[in-house]
């Protein structure tokens, strides 16, 4: 009995978890995209002169790949020593994750593939019950926090573990324009009202958030939610997604309907162009501790962006 019940354990794995891929995606070509660790770079941080030496462009129009592109694997391994904005390093954490981005999409859909090297070791340092887990958040330009910084636009100073974090709060990722006052230190819960809030939901202000959890023993499960005062996860996942590991490999592909004709969705169609940020936890890692990308865009068919989707 047993043994049988071994057998159909491997047998569900290899159903759900190593699913056949809905794309063909040995013809479409990658681009590679360096995730890097941030530590406690927030939001408030970016816009300060006095900490980040940046601050004066960003805040005349530059956005975060017109300073650092090219930058990130440097600043991910000062970062992650704990030489700067790190208070709490961990030994052995990697500075950098490199990740293979391919997109696509068909009649109904649209395709997110990511590959990259899955962390060795530091299991002594679990924070989370999940392997790893991938995130991909993006906009359709109504939310211009996102369009110039990727996923800094929901990262506040004063969310969890993060510097001005309050004693006995437990703020998630947000848009400041979900709140009255926005301070160096963030927003606090100086909440709009629920009117106002919903307002902001029906003009689509707010994020898409895709995030995929991989466990090497256990099927993948996937959330999607919407961010604006908070990280909302929708109660009817439309996101799919697949998951594969070999020899050390990480391949994950993350799907949703093209036009879900939704409030908490946006419609992705040609000639408008998305604005997206990826963020990986790896290692067991949780909350802050993970590496994210610069903003990147993608268009389909054609046009002028990072990746190009074309139809399959």
């Amino acid at each position: 009995m047993k043994k049988l019940t071994q057998i159909i354990t491997g047998i569900f794995l290899l159903c759900f978890s190593y699913s056949v891929y809905s794309i063909e995606w040995d013809g479409v070509k990658s681009k590679q995209v360096t995730l890097f660790y941030p530590g406690q770079a927030s939001w408030e941080w970016v816009l300060t002169k006095s900490t980040h030496a940046g601050a004066k462009n960003f805040r005349a129009g530059k956005d975060c790949r017109e300073c650092h592109q090219d930058e990130e694997k440097d600043m991910g391994n000062l970062i992650v020593s704990g030489k700067k904005l790190e208070p709490d390093p961990i030994k052995g954490k990697r500075g950098y994750i490199d990740v293979d981005v391919k997109t696509a999409y068909d009649k109904d859909r649209f395709y997110i593939q990511l590959s990259w090297a899955d962390s060795k070791g530091l299991t002594k340092s679990k924070m989370a019950k999940d392997q790893s887990k991938v995130t991909v958040l993006f906009d359709d330009g109504n939310v211009k926090e996102v369009k110039r910084a990727g996923c800094w636009g929901a990262c506040h100073d004063d969310a969890t573990h993060m510097p001005s974090a309050q004693h006995g709060k437990n703020l998630s990722i947000y848009l400041s324009k979900s709140r009255t006052k926005i301070t160096r230190k963030g927003g606090g819960e100086n909440y709009k009202s629920n009117k106002a809030l919903q307002q902001l939901l029906d003009d689509g202000f707010y994020a898409e958030y895709w995030q995929a959890k991989l466990n090497k023993t256990e099927p993948v499960s996937v959330l999607d939610a919407y961010i604006l005062d908070k990280r909302h996860e929708n109660e009817s996942a439309r996101v799919k997604a697949t998951a594969d590991l070999k020899k050390g490999i990480w391949t994950v592909e993350l799907s949703r309907e093209l036009i879900p004709n939704s409030p908490l969705y946006k419609n992705i169609v040609a000639g408008k162009t998305y604005t997206f940020g990826l963020a990986i936890h790896d290692a067991y890692s949780h909350g802050r501790h993970h590496h994210v990308s610069f903003n990147h865009t993608f268009k389909l068919d054609e046009g002028t962006a990072d990746f190009i989707a074309i139809k399959q």
